[in-house]
């Protein structure tokens, strides 16, 4: 695209990508599965986590695309150039960023092939345990076809966008009361809500995706003097996102308010306002499309994060990322096929991922703050107190969640 002192409105539509891909990872069968049991559950009193979720994830992906961009380099690159004249202290961050995205993209893969194998279950009525292995041997096919994933995600990123409008119309068309809406924006953690908190903050502001949104941005711009169109980018994409989010618990909370979630099934009568009938095979094919995106985008992330920590290839030709890829994959199955009730290791899976997001947090602050690194671009001083708040948050969420985990 043409570099510009000045961008119009069109110039920034036109641009818009990164930031969409960063919705389309996060919007997968967790989120909704997170945001229905939180509606069903709570009703409208977590909604407070979705609006933090939406600032924190604003904050952190431009901190991420600036980076990608000012440097032409990924977050895991700039990190290990960066400390490489600190040794040790370079080898603790390696090692505690590279655990905590590897450990996290296991549980997240375990997710989303648990959240793809519910809609095919109710589409089948295979259990999802046996189904979701057979279905994450078809993952490992797809991310080694090359080409053919790109075209797999433009056609995921239309079905997830109509079940998204579906989600916002029926939001709608239910009526939920405003003024109980608007006070579920301040903050309350009810009594035994704790994983549901974390785990709708952990599949919104994942960890992985900070990694993917610098080197995404990198490839699409290339001169600082783009900085406001990948603003722009991130900011729309991740109020989309939110909103989509938002739309689920506010229905849930309106429709199904002190209902047990544990099916596809149960999820969707919060559809049958606007679909009837349609609605259980709808939310299934929904969520087989968002979980085939997040289970494509996941391996390809941790891959491409410990590339770029231990100095690998970038492509499968390098046979630690190739393996990588792999080993993501075959992790996430063993999870998926254990048994355990699927709605439950969905929530573990997204409470795992904000367990470990204050080190990846903590990471990106530190880099885009330093002077050496991004010069004249490094973080503002509202940024870094924003970036700062948001790991403070993260720390304090992160530990309740693991005390409540175990």
């Amino acid at each position: 695209m043409e570099i510009k002192d000045r961008y119009t409105l069109k110039d920034k539509l036109k641009a818009m990508g990164p930031g969409i891909l960063v919705v389309g990872s996060f919007i997968g069968p967790g989120t909704v599965t997170s945001a229905t049991k939180a509606g069903a559950g709570y009703g409208y009193a977590l909604l407070w986590t979705v609006v933090f979720s939406v600032i924190a994830v604003i904050v952190m992906q431009e901190m991420a695309a600036r980076l990608g961009i000012v440097t032409q380099n990924g977050l895991a690159e700039e990190l290990v150039k960066d400390l490489s004249d600190r040794p040790p202290l370079k080898w603790l961050m390696v090692a505690l960023v590279a655990a905590a995205i590897t450990l996290g993209g296991f549980a997240y893969m375990g997710g989303d092939l648990t959240g793809t194998a519910i809609g095919l279950s109710a589409i089948t009525g295979i259990p999802s345990n046996i189904i979701a292995p057979i279905w994450g041997c078809c993952i490992l096919v797809i991310i080694n076809i090359g080409d053919a994933v790109k075209s797999l995600e433009k056609l995921l990123s239309v079905c997830v966008s109509v079940m998204a409008i579906v989600f916002v119309v029926t939001m709608i068309v239910v009526k939920p009361d405003l003024g109980t809406v608007f006070s579920g924006a301040l903050p309350s953690v009810p009594e035994g809500s704790i994983m549901t908190c974390v785990s709708l903050i952990g599949t919104t502001v994942v960890p992985y995706n900070m990694f993917i949104h610098a080197t995404s941005s990198r490839k699409t711009w290339h001169d600082p003097k783009q900085l406001p169109l990948a603003r722009f980018d991130t900011t729309v994409s991740m109020i989309i996102g939110g909103l989509i989010t938002g739309s689920v618990m506010i229905t849930a909370g309106t429709v199904m308010r002190g209902m047990e979630v544990n099916s596809a099934i149960d999820m969707a009568v919060q559809l049958e306002p606007t679909l009837g009938s349609f609605s259980v095979p709808f939310l299934a094919m929904g969520l087989i499309a968002a979980g085939i995106s997040s289970a494509v985008i996941t391996p390809l992330g941790v891959s491409y994060v410990l590339a770029g920590l231990f100095g690998w290839e970038m492509n499968k030709k390098d046979k630690r990322f190739f393996w990588t890829n792999i080993a993501v994959v075959v992790a996430g199955i063993i999870v998926a096929a254990t048994g355990f009730n699927p709605i439950w290791i969905i929530m573990t899976a997204q409470a795992v991922n904000g367990i470990f997001l204050p080190i990846i947090v903590f990471t990106l602050v530190y880099v885009t703050s330093r002077s050496r690194v991004m010069g004249q671009y490094k973080n503002s001083m509202i940024q870094n107190v924003l970036g700062a708040a948001v790991f403070l948050i993260s720390l304090v969420i992160g530990i309740n969640s693991l005390t409540s985990l175990f």
